[in-house]
């Protein structure tokens, strides 16, 4: 099909939540629906009786393993029929239903092969109708009335305060007392199956099954006949009139109607756009309004009263809508497959613009004319058809710049528009800066912001002409970002992403946190920074997992207010980084999606308060099956009973919102848990204690009430009080026994222990005295051989010295010259001898030991006069005390110092005296 061709069926419906049976783990067809006090809807299913209490489906098999055909709840109790039984449930204290017989419990005779197919409850009376009788069941005194029929009963109708059937070939009856009384014998009403009895002003009204409506003798006419042509040409098998006075209308193969009072169709819902299936086995209408169709595969629950529509273009022609706008009566869709419009309001279909097939990115709204930004240009907008004034790839969006001058941003930066003689042409790009500009906003002073996901906030000063940037700087002051944006809101430059709105101050040249504009991005339910300022209402829009976020100006003081509306994000998935949203008349705003779009109603609602409650506590030890818990008083467990599992809902029964649940279990944790889709919690292995279980609800942001459950368990037998005082008991022996064994052990150990010790000592004392003797033997024979040696060496000394002495005396007594000189020469002699160097060495040695061998190792260079030399400086002798022991002048006893220092290699700085001291 050619683009220029391309149309697509539109309607705007209501939210529609499909259970399958695979959800709700039963058969596929569905006769009857009831909803309880509790909120509870109940079903009559081919296996049983099904109930969904907002969170999970349970079922409870019909007793005689037949198929349910009727349900009516009432008060604390579910009636149910079937074939050949009817009779009551009611919740037993541990959250289960279970079944009465009232056909037993009264011995009531039933009629071979009956079946139940509607129950009707009327001041205090319960009727079951089957196909050959109506059997009336009074609640307080147990008392049955019977009416029979001598041909087939259809249906039974409740009307204001009477109950009407049908009786094929005879008519409408009303029961009167018991008593069965013809109403209308129309022709009509005789031959053809009546599925809805109503009033409306005073006169019945009746729609059968394929002649339409009808009065008790005519055709019913409508003021529109939409409604009526429609039941004609259907077979309709099952139909309700609505509180708000509309009909839901349900077919054989074809649906449902949902239509006004007046017979003005409002929507049809079939398979092809949204029901499970397209045959109704039944309706029903809950206490919010909503409508429950049973089908023939599944149970589809309609949102009538939500203030969100829906609309999906399943043959995909449509595609993802990446923005809209409304704009002199059309609305506009700019998608990925091109740009469509059609009349809004109005049913008519979407259509096609030509030449527009291919990326839309934005539609805006400047100087009070409309242009879109697309993949190969810039397109201005006019009834339904578009004029290209810039062939410039990839255009963003445009803005204003003057009266006469707009600026679009583009793939590879930013051009100028202006008008020419009435009409816009491109004018030229602004040089100097090439990045893609998908946000881009006009300061004052010729400034432009621009963000860039990757690269971050770019500041262009531009000339008066917007030809050229004179000047650009990038802020690095704040984080870039992906799905990050930039808008200008109430003339301030707004930039948002994860961590929060940042706010442009021109004083400080810089982007500030705004704590108020951040609240419209919340942290914990992040999906993307795009914040959209919706021109016509002057609001900030910004987008989570769970709400829109917006801020709106307060009426009647300077303040914004802040506002959160719940929206599931799964109704209103779409491309990320692209969310959009427009105005489209009054409170009603459309967003983009995947497949379609939404429209929803921001105005401010009747706040709706939610209950929560405990369904079932299962219990369970090791290896074996687990129990069910009253509800209802707290309870005692024994230590292996320790496994619990609570599960909980909240009957919010429509698909707009997502419940969340958050618990805590007071004696196991102080801190509630974080918010979870999940309706149940399962704690294992508890310990012995008191312990409270607490959960509440949130649906929308409004949290429900807390409901709580008490219960103890018990401590195990081996530490129960009576096992610990036997345990103390029995420690308390032990430790005496012990302590006595210990005493003695200890007493034994330790007089063996000083035995050994004693012994030890012995030996050690006999030991160290023979070494000290050894010691001192040792020490006295060194003693005796070094005075030994002193002692001859001092008699040599003195012998050789009286020798001297007579040898001096004798050359002396000769008296003349020669005798003189020989003297001088004993003397030089003498005093050149090397026995007293010898003697001064080896007590040298004695007295510091191993010196001289260590200063010849280090130094292997040294004569017998260096070493003699070390020895002296050893003793710490100045050189004019060591020259006489040498027998020379101190001045030679420096100079061989000095050559001492150059043998040795010491530094210039080196003292000679310490080195040797040292070594």
């Amino acid at each position: 099909m050619l683009f220029g061709l391309q149309w697509v069926y539109t309607q705007e419906l209501p939210l529609i939540n499909q259970f399958f049976p695979e959800d709700y783990n039963a058969e596929s067809q569905n006769w009857s629906i009831s909803q309880g006090t509790n909120g509870y809807i109940y079903v009559a299913n081919n296996i049983g009786l099904l109930e969904f209490n907002g969170a999970r489906w349970n079922v409870y098999p019909t007793p005689n393993q037949t198929i349910m055909r009727s349900v009516k709840a009432f008060e604390d109790k579910v009636f149910t029929g079937f074939y050949m039984d009817f009779g009551f449930w009611k919740r037993d204290a541990y959250g289960s239903l279970q079944y009465t017989s009232l056909v037993k419990q009264h011995n009531i005779s039933l009629l071979d092969d009956e079946q139940f197919w509607n129950i009707i409850e009327l001041d205090g009376w319960v009727l079951f109708q089957s196909l050959q009788r109506i059997y009336i069941y009074n609640l307080e005194t147990g008392l049955t009335k019977v009416i029979n029929s001598q041909n087939t009963i259809t249906k039974l109708f409740k009307v204001d305060d009477s109950i009407y059937f049908q009786e094929i070939g005879k008519g409408i009856f009303k029961i009167e007392k018991g008593i069965a009384k013809l109403e209308t014998a129309y022709d009509i009403l005789k031959d053809n199956i009546v599925v809805l009895i109503y009033k409306e002003n005073n006169e019945l009204i009746f729609l059968t099954d394929s002649k339409g409506f009808h009065t008790k003798s005519k055709p019913y006419l409508f003021e529109n006949n939409e409604t009526s042509n429609y039941a004609l040409g259907k077979t309709v098998y099952s139909a309700s009139k609505l509180n708000n006075g509309n009909f839901i209308i349900g077919t054989i193969s074809n649906g449902m109607l949902y239509s006004k009072a007046d017979g003005t169709i409002l929507f049809k819902l079939n398979q092809k756009n949204g029901l499970s299936n397209n045959t109704v086995l039944s309706t029903f209408e809950d206490s919010d309004d909503n409508v429950w169709l049973g089908l023939d595969n599944g149970i589809n629950e309609i949102d009538i009263t939500s203030s969100t529509k829906i609309f999906k273009d399943i043959n995909g022609t449509l595609g993802t809508v990446y923005t809209a706008s409304y704009y002199n009566g059309n609305l506009y869709l700019g998608t990925n497959q091109g740009l469509f419009y059609k009349k809004y309001p109005s049913n008519e279909d979407f259509q096609f613009i030509k030449d527009t097939q291919g990326q839309v990115w934005s539609l805006d709204i400047v100087q009070g004319e409309l242009f879109c930004g697309h993949n190969r240009g810039t397109y201005l907008v006019k009834n339904g058809t578009v004029k290209k004034i810039s062939s410039v790839q990839g255009t963003w969006g445009v803005k204003e710049l003057t009266k006469n001058k707009l600026l679009q941003g583009n793939y590879d930066g930013l051009y100028v528009l202006k008008k020419i003689n009435g009409t816009w042409e491109l004018l030229n790009k602004i040089k100097g800066f090439d990045i893609s500009s998908k946000f881009f906003e006009v300061h004052h002073n010729h400034t432009i912001f621009v963000n860039h996901e990757y690269k971050g906030i770019c500041k262009l000063t531009v000339d008066k002409e917007y030809t050229k940037v004179i000047a650009q700087k990038i802020d690095t002051i704040i984080t870039k970002g992906i799905h990050s944006s930039l808008v200008k809101y109430q003339n301030n430059i707004l930039y948002a992403y994860k961590g929060g709105v940042y706010r442009y101050l021109d004083k400080a040249h810089q982007f500030i946190k705004d704590t108020l504009l951040s609240k419209i991005i919340k942290e914990e339910e992040f999906i993307t920074g795009r914040i959209v300022a919706e021109r016509n209402t002057n609001r900030l829009f910004g987008f989570s997992k769970e709400h829109i976020n917006y801020i709106k100006p307060d009426k009647f003081s300077s303040n914004s207010i802040i506002v959160n509306k719940g929206l599931a994000k799964g109704l209103r998935e779409g491309a990320v980084g692209y969310e959009n949203i427009e105005k489209i008349q009054d409170e009603k705003y459309l967003m983009g999606t995947l497949n379609g779009y939404i429209i929803t109603d921001l105005k401010s609602q009747k706040e709706k308060t939610y209950t929560i409650s405990i369904n079932t506590i299962e219990n369970y030890s090791l290896n074996h099956k687990s129990k069910l818990l009253k509800l209802d008083t707290p309870i005692n467990l024994s230590s292996k009973e320790n496994n619990l599992k609570f599960l909980y809902s909240i009957p919010y029964l429509s698909k707009d919102l997502n419940q969340k649940y958050q618990y805590k279990l007071d004696g196991y944790t102080t801190e509630w848990s974080e918010w979870m889709d999940k309706s149940d919690v399962l704690f294992e292995n508890l310990p012995f204690g008191d312990y409270t279980f607490q959960v509440r609800g949130k649906i929308g942001g409004i949290i429900s009430n807390t409901a709580i459950f008490s219960f103890s368990i018990e401590r195990a037998w081996y530490i129960s009080n009576w096992a610990i005082g036997s345990y103390v008991v029995l420690v308390f022996l032990f430790s005496v026994f012990m302590d006595r064994l210990y005493k003695r052990s200890y007493r034994k150990q330790k007089e063996a222990l000083l035995e050994k010790q004693q012994n030890e000592f012995q030996l050690k004392t006999l030991a160290n005295e023979k070494e000290l003797m050894e010691i001192k033997n040792m020490q006295l024979k060194q003693d005796v051989e070094s005075k030994n040696r002193e002692l001859g060496i001092s008699t040599m000394s003195i012998i050789k010295k009286n020798e001297l002495l007579g040898t001096i005396k004798n050359e002396i007594g000769k008296g003349d010259e020669k005798s003189i000189k020989n003297v001088i020469k004993i003397i030089d002699k003498n005093l050149n001898n090397t026995d007293d160097w010898q003697m001064f060495k080896e007590a040298f040695n004695n007295a510091d030991k191993d010196f001289i061998k260590k200063v010849k190792s280090m130094h292997d260079n040294l004569t017998p006069n260096d070493l003699r030399l070390c020895a002296y400086l050893r003793l710490n002798l100045s050189s004019k005390e060591i020259a006489p022991l040498l027998n020379i002048s101190p001045r030679s006893v420096e100079v061989k110092r000095y050559r001492l220092r150059k043998k040795m290699n010491l530094p210039h700085d080196a003292n000679l005296t310490n080195y040797i001291l040292e070594i």
